[in-house]
């Protein structure tokens, strides 16, 4: 009896430590996310456990979440998202409606998004390695459906083609409820929709709320349109701060609000259906109009897609914008917008300001969904971009200074990176594009310069040498600072 009391504690000791050991191997990058760990039998030959040890030790990890098994297949890595570093501290500020002054600076980092010499770290759209051009082409290669000739010298529809406009309807389900055809607007991407819906509800000298930080191009569209921005402070983990949202509606005439409710950008927080519901109710009773950019809607990790804003709009006062840009073909610039009550002003802003959106790049985007492939793309999408957030988030961890901090995303492709205060996000940028390294630095995602010491990285790249590489130098630059 006391010797069986004394195996059993060797072999709880062995497999613990051999958990341990895996375990470590995977925060170390040794074993990336997604990758297929060693199967039991031929880790029971290279170790010397039995195999009842080593199933053991798969399934503490699975317990810990380190690992997941496939039917038939074996343990796999899974993507490690939460507790990897400290979450980012939220920003509390008294809000005030103040002019944007960053368009010269966002004008020459943009530039730089699209130089393909350099490790692109700063834009946030998925690797063309990750996106099926082959399949969007194959119709116009074919030629068999349609006559690219009349597609290509005819003007269409000013609200889009019908055939786009069905397909995005029918992918509403759940998104917003008593959508039609009608209701649907094709832009030319997801910023033209933005563009004409805050130029339907708004006018120059008009107080714009948006989340702080937020996008840098809703703050460059703001300047344009020589509006305010009034920046609302939002929690990396679970969105805006509503207490401070009232308090900013009592003292301030708001005309509109812009929000990425959705994997936001730079935060990567997916709000709760609850406080999407508060929020929209809470600025309705108001008629305060919100423009909702779900632009990573579909780059979920979890089970389901999160729940929209738009989905709880009662009154037709919420403009949802949207695009295939981050899922399927950044150039082709496909987007679209479902405006609400305002459908008549954004139809009119729409035909004003670029007639209609190319027909042939619709064409494309609509037999690519009528085929039934885009589901299971988004599907391969997501699991690539969930390993690719995971990987760069533990490569920071492993190298960048011990008082870093990053978000940690559910969705999208987006880390926002919180440094020492001595660090300044700009010259970390400048820094790093000597090196051919694009990032973007956290002062353009504000009117003010709260966000100094911060950088946002993507996580775009499959994972390999060059993109570690790329991390390794870029943690070597800030710690020079």
């Amino acid at each position: 009896m006391k010797g069986a009391t004394l195996t059993a504690t060797q072999l709880n000791y062995r497999y613990l430590r051999l958990a341990d050991d895996i375990g470590n191997k995977i925060l170390e990058g040794i074993y990336k996310a997604g990758e297929k760990l060693p199967s039991i039998r031929k880790l029971h030959d290279h170790t010397g456990y039995s195999i009842t040890t080593v199933y053991q030790a798969y399934i503490e990890l699975e317990k810990r979440g380190a690992v997941e098994p496939r039917l038939k297949s074996g343990f796999y890595v899974k993507p490690l998202l939460r507790n990897i570093l400290p979450l980012p501290k939220l920003k509390r500020h008294k809000p005030a409606p103040k002019k944007v002054l960053i368009n010269a600076l966002a004008a020459a980092i943009v530039e730089d998004m699209s130089d393909s010499s350099m490790l692109q770290l700063g834009g946030a759209a998925p690797d063309p390695k990750l996106l099926p051009y082959k399949q969007l082409l194959r119709p116009i290669k074919s030629n068999i459906n349609c006559n690219i000739k009349d597609i290509i010298a005819n003007y269409d529809n000013p609200s889009g083609t019908l055939e786009l406009r069905q397909q995005i309807a029918k992918r509403t389900l759940g998104i917003s409820q008593k959508i039609t055809i009608s209701k649907i607007i094709v832009t030319n991407g997801c910023m033209e929709a933005v563009n004409i819906c805050l130029r339907a509800i708004a006018k120059p000298g008009d107080t714009i709320i948006v989340e702080s930080p937020t996008f840098f191009c809703f703050l460059q569209l703001i300047e344009d349109l020589n509006m305010l921005a009034l920046e609302i402070p939002t929690d990396p983990e679970h969105g805006i701060d509503i207490k401070s949202l009232k308090q900013a509606l009592k003292q301030n005439d708001v005309k509109a609000c812009i929000f990425i409710s959705n994997f936001q950008n730079p935060l990567g927080y997916a709000m709760s259906s609850n406080k999407k519901r508060e929020l929209v109710d809470l600025l309705s009773k108001r008629n305060i109009p919100i423009i909702e950019d779900d632009i990573y809607g579909d780059l979920y990790f979890g089970k389901t897609r999160p729940s929209t804003l738009k989905s709880f709009d009662k009154k037709g006062m919420v403009l949802y914008c949207s695009s295939f840009s981050k899922t399927l073909a950044p150039g082709l610039r496909v987007g679209w917008t479902m405006p609400g009550i305002f459908i008549d002003t954004v139809k009119r802003l729409k035909l004003n300001t670029s007639i209609v959106s190319p027909t042939l790049n619709q064409f494309i985007i609509s037999e690519f969904l009528k085929s039934g492939s885009y589901d299971r793309h988004l599907r391969k999408l997501r699991t690539a971009l969930k390993n690719q957030v995971s990987n760069t988030a533990l490569a920071i961890a492993r190298y960048f200074p011990e008082d870093t901090k990053i978000t940690a995303p559910q969705g999208g492709l987006i880390l926002w990176i919180q440094l020492n205060a001595a660090v300044d996000g700009l010259k970390v940028y400048h820094e790093a594009k000597k090196n051919n390294i694009n990032i973007l630095p956290g002062i353009l995602c504000s009117t003010s310069k709260k966000y100094k010491n911060f950088i946002r990285v993507s996580c775009r790249y499959p994972w390999n040498d060059k993109v570690e590489k790329g991390i390794i130098r870029l943690a070597k630059i800030i710690n020079e600072f």
